[in-house]
């Protein structure tokens, strides 16, 4: 069954781009500008050095003045408005082989389906929200929405206010072309309610001419669940971040620290403190890219007890390689990625070697094919799958 099933998949990946016609749709900052997907991305949705000078920009083009098409002229200076509201749509779509107890086989079309905005306010801010008006078969609603704040005072100190992932300076999770995830960012072990996805709280920025750039956050360490009497942090304390990265040549060196505490109750002992720190390496050239990340964490009151409190100690993250043979111009990318978690709470170990194939059906279609082998289990796992944005 398993062996049929694989056939199948493969044979419906090799023959999909000869079943899809050219695109007619394209994603919202491209119609604005009337510029191609490839100018931003190596391969939709993964961002190349422009389309990350682009977001840096405040979704401003960092190498000219601006179309005044793209603009209503109000007469009034002070007001930027776009001709046309900037949206787009993201779509996702996956079938799964792998061999489990219940459920050898699915189906998960779509897996999600999102709704993005984004654009300039003014000059210097700007705005970004997606909604997901499905995630796994549910409405998730939003998780990226922020304000961007960009060269404050004339210097270049950004801010970013609203909610993000915690783990975005460091690797986007949602940049990702494989299917499997960046499992170190997600772990969350035993009651806490802390990782390194989705938080609220303000991200500064600063940039200094010698090539290293600080980055420091203040956040509530308590994910994106919903206000309670329109409160969203759960206790008095906050968490807190520092990253620093230094570029040398096309290789960029970095260091992650986090801190924070949560509170279960109004007792002082039902508290549980947090802290990560690791060291990270990325590598870029317009045909390759590397990226390892390492990263430890611990806590010391991981289930809020009140006594006799369960230190947990968790070490892990991922190395990934992807090569584009043609740069930006590549049909065919293909990566590598080693996912890999060890921890005192057996529960919480991981390790995973993926394989990943993309094919550029079209600028704004990408299609999939994933092998993920679970070292632990000794079992496999086939994706294939279709990303789409228009």
């Amino acid at each position: 069954m398993i062996r049929t099933s694989l056939i199948v998949a493969v044979i419906l990946f090799l023959l999909a781009p000869l079943m899809t016609g050219e695109a007619d749709a394209i994603p919202a900052f491209a119609r604005k500008y009337k510029i191609s997907c490839s100018t931003c991305h190596v391969a939709m949705p993964k961002l190349k050095d422009y389309g990350n000078e682009f977001a840096g920009n405040g979704f401003l083009l960092p190498d000219g003045e601006e179309p005044k098409r793209a603009y209503t002229d109000t007469g009034d200076d002070m007001l930027l408005l776009n001709s046309d509201f900037p949206i787009a749509v993201r779509f996702d779509a996956y079938a799964q082989l792998e061999n489990r107890d219940n459920v050898n086989t699915d189906l998960g079309v779509p897996f999600g389906i999102k709704l993005m905005s984004g654009g300039p306010i003014s000059k210097k801010v700007s705005y970004y929200f997606y909604f997901y008006l499905s995630e796994g078969g549910e409405v998730a609603g939003v998780e990226d929405a922020f304000l961007y704040f960009n060269d404050i005072g004339g210097i270049p100190l950004d801010l970013t206010v609203g909610q993000f992932q915690v783990s975005d300076p460091l690797y986007k999770r949602e940049l990702r072309l494989t299917f499997e995830d960046y499992q170190i960012f997600r772990v969350r072990p035993g009651n806490s309610l802390a990782n390194l996805t989705y938080d609220r709280g303000l991200v500064l920025n600063y940039g200094f001419d010698f090539g290293l750039d600080a980055t420091a956050m203040l956040i509530n360490g308590n994910g994106i669940k919903p206000a309670e009497e329109k409160i969203f942090d759960a206790d008095n304390s906050k968490s807190y971040v520092l990253r620093l990265t230094q570029g040398i040549g096309p290789a960029t060196i970095g260091g992650f620290a986090y801190s924070g505490k949560e509170t279960f109750s109004d007792s002082a002992n039902a508290s549980n403190n947090i802290l990560y720190i690791g060291p990270d390496l990325n590598i870029v050239t317009d045909t390759w890219e590397v990226v390892i990340q390492y990263l430890h964490r611990e806590d010391d009151n991981v289930y809020f007890l009140t006594t006799a409190p369960k230190k947990s100690k968790v070490d892990g993250g991922f190395a990934e390689f992807s090569l584009f043979p043609q740069g930006d111009q590549s049909l065919f990318v293909y990566t590598l990625l080693y996912n890999y978690i060890e921890s005192n709470i057996r529960e919480y170990e991981y390790q995973t070697a993926t394989f990943s194939v993309s094919h550029m059906a079209a600028r704004n279609l990408r299609l999939l094919a994933e092998v993920t082998y679970n070292i632990d289990t000794e079992k496999p796992k086939f994706t294939i799958g279709a990303v789409a944005a228009f």
